[in-house]
């Protein structure tokens, strides 16, 4: 029979705390409370030495313990004298502590060094991530956060800040407090480890899927005011995104915002050129590359200036005072660039609501995983970085496109990769001018792309992100002066498709892999 249990939910006295972090952010100030309460103090390492020489008297594990710090300083904290310290039950386990001389250790502040700064590190290898995971040290938060009936802990300042409050005004601390602070140590732990086993774990898409990020900001809500929402970011990432951004101006960044931004940005990554995205609702409305960065926006807003209202422009590169006067006579939520003239930052000053976020230089986009959240689990897939060759399509019509046309049909499909499926656009001279996107048949999306294009699709591109399964698309543009069809192949009636091209002297080409975006 399982004994009955029972869990300590009164407040507790603090007469010993052992402090051990990396970051030491308020901790003098935390200590001299403690020393003020007349609160033993143990500690190891840096934080021993960093406490002794600001006058705070503190007692070091190894003089507590009589047992040296050991092995490189893999040992110090591992000692029955300091576990049994903190995961002793005090209404269970007195008689033992009393007879191996266990002093209670009635509080625990320790954090780690952060794993995920030693893997950034280009000379990290295997050796040198092995060496820098702490085992004493989530071995003492553990078992301080299990032991919340009688101990408390403290993983970083804000804990600090709450717990001296506990006990500058009570000389105790509630159980409330420890239940609540005890969560988030486990959650330390938790985040620690899962970052030490993607390292080691080589598997793109492993058995075991653990994804740790940390709280990066709250959104007033969601997609809609009804619903919370809340950026997470993960653990050391140093990548060119949205939440490594400066903000050089504005207001915060919503749910929606941050979520067109991302897209604008990986729209962006796309090219090397001078070139413009302007994003609406999720959507490239606008893309354009050219020459100079100035006629890329001018070309790139023109695209739609209807969608392109309230958008997001991102420039890949520096924004020029002159640019930033083009953008500044219509409306627009965020500009996005790696860098500005600080006259152009002076120019959108005026426009007090526009946020301004500045990015690193941007390169290709790297492999990473794309995960969605459905009832019950999750979809995971690696994010389509796939970048489509001249050598990779193959010329199926009667008439052969022209090399402009042939530069024009790489550019559409680097575009579409973005947009939502059912996807067709249509760019001429690598500036686009008709978007279909999210519509559930694909002759539709033709026909939004061909209304949004008007006569501008003469001499164009059309690009279509899955394979036509009827004729009708090809006859919706016959006549419209589209030159050139690129799309994936492989329908049962491709043949039919392509005579289609054929009787409207119209070249089509096959990517033979298409660019679904869901």
């Amino acid at each position: 029979m399982i004994p009955k249990l029972t869990l300590n939910t009164k407040p507790i006295k603090v007469k010993r705390a052992l402090i051990s972090v990396y970051d030491k952010t308020d901790i003098i100030e935390f200590a001299n409370i403690l020393k003020s309460l007349d609160i033993e103090i143990l500690s190891t390492g840096g934080t021993y030495k960093l406490l002794k020489e600001n006058g705070i008297t503190v007692k070091s594990v190894s003089n507590y313990t009589n047992f040296p710090e050991i092995m490189d300083g893999r040992v110090k904290t591992l000692n029955p004298l300091v576990l049994g310290g903190i995961i002793g039950l005090r209404n269970e386990h007195g008689e033992d502590a009393k007879n191996h001389k266990i002093k209670w250790i009635d509080l625990v502040i320790c954090n780690l060094y952060p794993f995920s700064n030693v893997i950034s590190k280009k000379e990290c290898d295997a050796a040198l991530a092995l060496e820098n995971i702490d085992i004493g040290g989530p071995t003492m938060l553990r078992a301080a956060a299990k032991n919340l009936g009688w101990v408390c802990v403290g993983t970083d300042a804000d804990d600090l800040n709450t717990i001296s409050k506990e006990l500058k005004n009570k000389k105790e601390i509630s159980f409330d407090c420890r239940k609540r602070l005890s969560a988030k140590a486990f959650g330390h732990t938790a985040k620690y480890d899962s970052v030490i086993y993607n390292y080691f774990e080589s598997e793109n898409l492993p058995d075991t899927l653990i994804l740790p990020y940390t709280k990066h900001s709250e959104m007033r809500y969601g997609e809609n005011p009804h619903q919370k929402a809340a950026a997470y970011k993960k653990p050391g990432d140093q990548s060119n995104s949205i939440l490594n951004a400066k903000i050089h101006q504005g207001k915060k960044l919503s749910y929606n915002n941050i979520m067109d931004a991302d897209g604008a940005l990986a729209c962006l990554k796309e090219f090397k050129d001078p070139t413009c995205v302007i994003v609406k609702h999720a959507n490239p409305c606008g893309v354009s590359s050219s020459d100079n960065l100035i006629d890329a926006y001018i070309n790139a807003f023109n695209a739609d200036p209807i969608s392109a209202f309230g958008g997001i422009v991102a420039l890949n590169q520096k924004c020029t005072a002159k640019i930033a006067q083009e953008i500044n006579k219509v409306f627009t939520e965020i500009v996005i660039a790696p860098s500005f003239e600080n006259e152009a930052l002076k120019i959108f000053k005026r426009k007090k609501n526009l946020r301004v976020l500045q990015t690193r230089d941007l390169k290709t986009r790297n492999l990473k995983l794309e995960v969605r959240n459905i009832d019950g689990g999750l979809l995971v897939q690696d994010v389509d970085i796939k970048t489509l060759k001249k050598a990779d399509l193959d010329i199926v019509t009667d008439r052969k496109p022209s090399s402009g046309e042939v530069e024009t049909a790489l550019f559409t499909w680097k575009v579409l990769k973005h947009a939502k499926s059912n996807g067709i656009l249509i760019a001429k001279e690598k500036t686009t001018v008709g978007l279909g996107a999210g519509q559930v048949s694909r002759v539709d999306a033709v026909h939004m792309a061909l209304k949004k294009g008007k006569d501008r699709v003469d001499g164009g591109v059309l690009a279509s992100d899955a394979f036509f399964p009827f004729r009708d698309s090809i006859d919706a543009i016959g006549k419209s002066g589209i030159k050139l069809v690129i799309q994936p192949g492989g329908s049962i009636k491709d043949n039919e498709v392509i005579d289609a091209c054929n009787e409207y002297n119209i070249s089509m080409v096959f990517t033979r892999t298409r660019c679904f975006k869901h």
